[in-house]
């Protein structure tokens, strides 16, 4: 797996996003079309664990999470940047989502969830704001914003 194969992974996945709201209509129709027992989650899921390894994903660290920021916000990715994490039983800083956020969640050790949600996707609409957790274990976690756009809470 190289960086531009896994963009080309990602954008065949947000082509199918363009024009969508970011609600709970989305939230489901992504967990039953590309949820964890789909081949596109496989991919992803395998892609994301291979960048980790070589070292091309989650290459930044603070506070016990490995982040980083792998694409910003482009017309190939209908404009969504793509952040990856890599959390274990942690929390991460709070912060909000101007245009919404969605998550791919996909667990590495243990049963791992991501605020309250098992392997799979979550939806989080325009405005709202978490401080992002994971608990009973580790988890790498996708993130689609639009426009590249959080807020971090101060």
């Amino acid at each position: 797996m190289t960086p531009d194969a896994f963009r080309a992974e990602v954008a065949a996945l947000t082509a199918q996003l363009a024009g969508r709201s970011l609600d709970a209509a989305l939230d489901a129709w992504l967990n039953a079309e590309h949820g964890p027992g789909s081949a596109s989650y496989q991919r992803l899921r395998q892609a994301c664990v291979a960048g980790v390894a070589a070292g091309w994903l989650c290459h930044r660290e603070s506070g016990g999470i490995r982040y980083g920021r792998i694409f910003k916000p482009a017309p190939d990715l209908q404009g969504f940047s793509v952040d990856v994490v890599d959390m274990k039983d942690i929390a991460g800083p709070h912060h909000a989502h101007p245009n919404g956020e969605i998550d791919l969640i996909m667990p590495i050790e243990g049963d791992a969830w991501f605020d309250g949600r098992p392997a799979g996707w979550l939806v989080c609409p325009p405005g709202s704001a978490h401080r992002p957790t994971v608990t009973q274990g580790r988890a790498l976690v996708l993130y689609l914003l639009p426009e590249g756009r959080i807020d971090f809470t101060a």
